[in-house]
Protein backbone atom coordinates (compact mmCIF):
# COMPACT_ATOMS: atom_id res chain seq x y z
CA UNK A 1 0.00 0.00 0.00
CA UNK A 2 1.36 3.40 -1.03
CA UNK A 3 0.83 6.81 0.54
CA UNK A 4 -0.37 9.26 -2.12
CA UNK A 5 -0.49 13.05 -1.78
CA UNK A 6 -2.66 14.85 -4.34
CA UNK A 7 -2.97 18.62 -4.59
CA UNK A 8 -6.27 20.19 -5.60
CA UNK A 9 -8.36 17.18 -4.67
CA UNK A 10 -11.74 18.89 -4.89
CA UNK A 11 -11.47 19.64 -8.62
CA UNK A 12 -12.79 17.19 -11.18
CA UNK A 13 -9.43 15.66 -12.10
CA UNK A 14 -8.08 15.80 -8.55
CA UNK A 15 -11.15 14.05 -7.17
CA UNK A 16 -10.91 11.40 -9.89
CA UNK A 17 -7.23 10.81 -9.08
CA UNK A 18 -8.06 10.54 -5.37
CA UNK A 19 -10.84 8.05 -6.13
CA UNK A 20 -8.53 5.98 -8.34
CA UNK A 21 -5.78 5.66 -5.73
CA UNK A 22 -8.16 5.31 -2.77
CA UNK A 23 -9.18 1.89 -4.11
CA UNK A 24 -5.87 0.46 -2.87
CA UNK A 25 -3.78 3.16 -1.19
CA UNK A 26 -3.71 5.73 1.59
CA UNK A 27 -4.71 9.06 0.04
CA UNK A 28 -4.26 12.59 1.33
CA UNK A 29 -5.45 15.46 -0.81
CA UNK A 30 -5.17 19.21 -0.43
CA UNK A 31 -7.86 21.80 -0.89
CA UNK A 32 -7.92 25.58 -0.57
CA UNK A 33 -11.46 26.96 -0.36
CA UNK A 34 -14.25 24.39 -0.54
CA UNK A 35 -13.98 22.77 2.89
CA UNK A 36 -17.49 21.31 2.87
CA UNK A 37 -16.89 19.51 -0.41
CA UNK A 38 -13.45 18.39 0.77
CA UNK A 39 -14.86 16.85 3.97
CA UNK A 40 -17.63 15.11 2.04
CA UNK A 41 -15.11 13.67 -0.42
CA UNK A 42 -12.86 12.54 2.44
CA UNK A 43 -15.72 10.69 4.07
CA UNK A 44 -16.87 9.10 0.83
CA UNK A 45 -13.39 7.93 -0.21
CA UNK A 46 -12.20 7.21 3.34
CA UNK A 47 -9.11 9.33 2.89
CA UNK A 48 -7.56 12.40 4.51
CA UNK A 49 -7.44 16.03 3.45
CA UNK A 50 -5.61 19.18 4.48
CA UNK A 51 -6.19 22.85 3.70
CA UNK A 52 -3.22 24.39 1.89
CA UNK A 53 -2.43 27.46 -0.16
CA UNK A 54 0.04 25.93 -2.61
CA UNK A 55 1.27 29.37 -3.68
CA UNK A 56 2.51 29.92 -0.10
CA UNK A 57 5.69 27.93 0.60
CA UNK A 58 5.23 28.19 4.39
CA UNK A 59 1.67 26.83 4.17
CA UNK A 60 2.89 23.94 2.02
CA UNK A 61 5.81 23.12 4.34
CA UNK A 62 3.52 23.06 7.37
CA UNK A 63 1.06 20.76 5.61
CA UNK A 64 3.72 18.32 4.41
CA UNK A 65 5.29 18.17 7.88
CA UNK A 66 1.83 17.28 9.21
CA UNK A 67 1.34 14.55 6.61
CA UNK A 68 4.73 13.04 7.41
CA UNK A 69 3.83 13.13 11.08
CA UNK A 70 0.69 11.08 10.42
CA UNK A 71 2.12 8.80 7.74
CA UNK A 72 5.55 7.16 7.56
CA UNK A 73 6.38 8.57 4.13
CA UNK A 74 4.91 9.87 0.86
CA UNK A 75 5.35 7.40 -1.99
CA UNK A 76 3.51 9.26 -4.75
CA UNK A 77 2.99 13.00 -5.27
CA UNK A 78 0.43 14.22 -7.81
CA UNK A 79 0.71 17.96 -8.48
CA UNK A 80 -2.77 18.65 -9.79
CA UNK A 81 -3.96 21.92 -8.24
CA UNK A 82 -4.35 24.78 -10.67
CA UNK A 83 -6.52 27.54 -12.07
CA UNK A 84 -7.47 28.59 -15.57
CA UNK A 85 -7.72 31.93 -17.34
CA UNK A 86 -9.27 32.49 -20.76
CA UNK A 87 -8.55 36.06 -21.76
CA UNK A 88 -6.75 37.87 -24.60
CA UNK A 89 -3.11 38.49 -23.78
CA UNK A 90 -3.42 42.26 -24.19
CA UNK A 91 -6.25 42.30 -21.62
CA UNK A 92 -4.39 40.13 -19.10
CA UNK A 93 -3.26 42.14 -16.11
CA UNK A 94 0.06 41.76 -14.35
CA UNK A 95 -1.84 40.60 -11.27
CA UNK A 96 -3.64 37.87 -13.23
CA UNK A 97 -0.33 36.76 -14.75
CA UNK A 98 1.35 36.57 -11.34
CA UNK A 99 -1.56 34.66 -9.82
CA UNK A 100 -1.48 32.11 -12.64
CA UNK A 101 2.26 31.54 -12.28
CA UNK A 102 2.04 31.51 -8.47
CA UNK A 103 -0.53 28.71 -8.45
CA UNK A 104 0.00 26.65 -11.59
CA UNK A 105 3.81 26.75 -11.67
CA UNK A 106 5.18 28.01 -8.36
CA UNK A 107 2.71 25.76 -6.57
CA UNK A 108 4.28 22.73 -8.24
CA UNK A 109 7.70 23.96 -7.12
CA UNK A 110 6.57 24.58 -3.52
CA UNK A 111 4.93 21.19 -3.02
CA UNK A 112 7.66 19.22 -4.76
CA UNK A 113 10.37 21.07 -2.81
CA UNK A 114 8.65 20.08 0.44
CA UNK A 115 8.04 16.43 -0.48
CA UNK A 116 11.15 15.49 -2.47
CA UNK A 117 13.68 15.41 0.41
CA UNK A 118 11.91 12.51 2.09
CA UNK A 119 11.78 10.65 -1.24
CA UNK A 120 15.49 11.26 -1.81
CA UNK A 121 16.21 9.98 1.69
CA UNK A 122 14.30 6.75 0.97
CA UNK A 123 15.70 6.47 -2.59
CA UNK A 124 12.21 5.88 -3.95
CA UNK A 125 9.20 7.86 -5.08
CA UNK A 126 7.04 8.97 -7.98
CA UNK A 127 5.95 12.46 -8.95
CA UNK A 128 3.26 13.09 -11.56
CA UNK A 129 2.54 16.67 -12.60
CA UNK A 130 -0.66 17.70 -14.35
CA UNK A 131 0.16 19.95 -17.29
CA UNK A 132 -2.14 20.51 -20.28
CA UNK A 133 -2.32 20.04 -24.01
CA UNK A 134 -2.03 23.85 -24.12
CA UNK A 135 1.25 23.62 -22.25
CA UNK A 136 2.55 21.54 -25.16
CA UNK A 137 1.04 23.47 -28.08
CA UNK A 138 -0.22 26.79 -26.68
CA UNK A 139 -3.69 28.25 -27.02
CA UNK A 140 -4.94 31.62 -28.20
CA UNK A 141 -6.45 33.67 -25.37
CA UNK A 142 -4.80 31.35 -22.84
CA UNK A 143 -1.25 32.70 -22.90
CA UNK A 144 -0.81 32.84 -19.12
CA UNK A 145 -2.22 29.35 -18.63
CA UNK A 146 -0.23 27.92 -21.54
CA UNK A 147 2.97 29.49 -20.23
CA UNK A 148 2.46 28.12 -16.73
CA UNK A 149 1.67 24.63 -17.99
CA UNK A 150 4.64 24.73 -20.38
CA UNK A 151 6.75 25.59 -17.35
CA UNK A 152 5.43 22.48 -15.62
CA UNK A 153 6.66 20.40 -18.54
CA UNK A 154 10.14 21.93 -18.42
CA UNK A 155 10.18 21.43 -14.66
CA UNK A 156 9.20 17.78 -15.13
CA UNK A 157 11.84 16.98 -17.73
CA UNK A 158 14.66 18.67 -15.82
CA UNK A 159 13.73 17.29 -12.42
CA UNK A 160 13.48 13.75 -13.78
CA UNK A 161 17.17 13.91 -14.65
CA UNK A 162 18.11 15.32 -11.26
CA UNK A 163 16.09 12.89 -9.15
CA UNK A 164 16.53 9.80 -11.32
CA UNK A 165 19.73 8.69 -9.55
CA UNK A 166 17.73 8.70 -6.30
CA UNK A 167 15.21 6.23 -7.72
CA UNK A 168 12.48 8.85 -8.17
CA UNK A 169 10.42 9.05 -11.35
CA UNK A 170 9.03 12.40 -12.52
CA UNK A 171 6.45 12.53 -15.30
CA UNK A 172 3.62 14.72 -16.53
CA UNK A 173 0.16 14.17 -17.91
CA UNK A 174 -1.15 16.66 -20.47
CA UNK A 175 -4.94 16.41 -20.60
CA UNK A 176 -6.87 17.66 -23.59
CA UNK A 177 -10.36 19.07 -23.24
CA UNK A 178 -11.91 17.33 -20.25
CA UNK A 179 -15.58 17.28 -19.29
CA UNK A 180 -15.17 19.23 -16.05
CA UNK A 181 -16.78 22.13 -14.17
CA UNK A 182 -13.66 24.25 -14.79
CA UNK A 183 -14.06 23.96 -18.55
CA UNK A 184 -17.84 24.35 -18.51
CA UNK A 185 -17.49 27.51 -16.42
CA UNK A 186 -15.19 29.12 -18.98
CA UNK A 187 -16.56 27.71 -22.24
CA UNK A 188 -20.07 27.65 -23.65
CA UNK A 189 -21.82 24.42 -24.56
CA UNK A 190 -21.31 25.32 -28.22
CA UNK A 191 -17.59 25.88 -27.76
CA UNK A 192 -17.23 22.56 -25.94
CA UNK A 193 -19.13 20.83 -28.74
CA UNK A 194 -16.77 22.37 -31.31
CA UNK A 195 -13.75 21.16 -29.35
CA UNK A 196 -15.27 17.68 -29.16
CA UNK A 197 -15.70 17.71 -32.95
CA UNK A 198 -12.05 18.73 -33.39
CA UNK A 199 -10.94 15.78 -31.25
CA UNK A 200 -10.32 12.66 -33.37
CA UNK A 201 -12.22 10.51 -30.88
CA UNK A 202 -15.12 12.96 -31.30
CA UNK A 203 -15.79 13.54 -27.61
CA UNK A 204 -14.48 15.23 -24.50
CA UNK A 205 -12.27 13.32 -22.09
CA UNK A 206 -13.43 12.16 -18.69
CA UNK A 207 -11.60 12.91 -15.43
CA UNK A 208 -11.37 9.18 -14.68
CA UNK A 209 -9.42 8.65 -17.91
CA UNK A 210 -6.84 11.18 -16.77
CA UNK A 211 -6.72 9.53 -13.35
CA UNK A 212 -5.93 6.13 -14.81
CA UNK A 213 -3.08 7.64 -16.82
CA UNK A 214 -1.69 9.27 -13.68
CA UNK A 215 -1.74 5.96 -11.87
CA UNK A 216 -0.04 4.15 -14.74
CA UNK A 217 2.83 6.66 -14.76
CA UNK A 218 3.16 6.63 -10.98
CA UNK A 219 3.40 2.85 -10.81
CA UNK A 220 5.79 2.24 -13.71
CA UNK A 221 9.33 2.36 -12.35
CA UNK A 222 11.05 2.65 -15.75
CA UNK A 223 9.21 5.64 -17.18
CA UNK A 224 10.51 9.09 -16.27
CA UNK A 225 10.83 12.51 -17.87
CA UNK A 226 7.83 11.87 -20.11
CA UNK A 227 4.73 13.88 -20.98
CA UNK A 228 1.72 11.68 -21.67
CA UNK A 229 -1.03 13.30 -23.72
CA UNK A 230 -4.50 12.25 -22.61
CA UNK A 231 -6.26 14.27 -25.29
CA UNK A 232 -8.22 11.94 -27.56
CA UNK A 233 -5.72 12.54 -30.34
CA UNK A 234 -6.33 16.32 -30.30
CA UNK A 235 -2.67 16.82 -31.28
Amino acid sequence: MSVVLITGGTGAIGAAVAKEFAKTDDVIFTYNKNEEHARELCERLRCSCVKVDISDAASVEEAVVGVLRDFPHIDILVNNAGISLIKPFLDTTAEEWRRMIDIDLNGVFNVTKAVAPSMVHRKRGAIVNISSVWGVHGASCEVAYSAAKAGVIGFTKALSKELGPSGITVNAVAPGVIDSPMNSSHLTAGELAELAEETPLCRLGQPAEVARAVRALAENRFITGQVLGVDGGFY
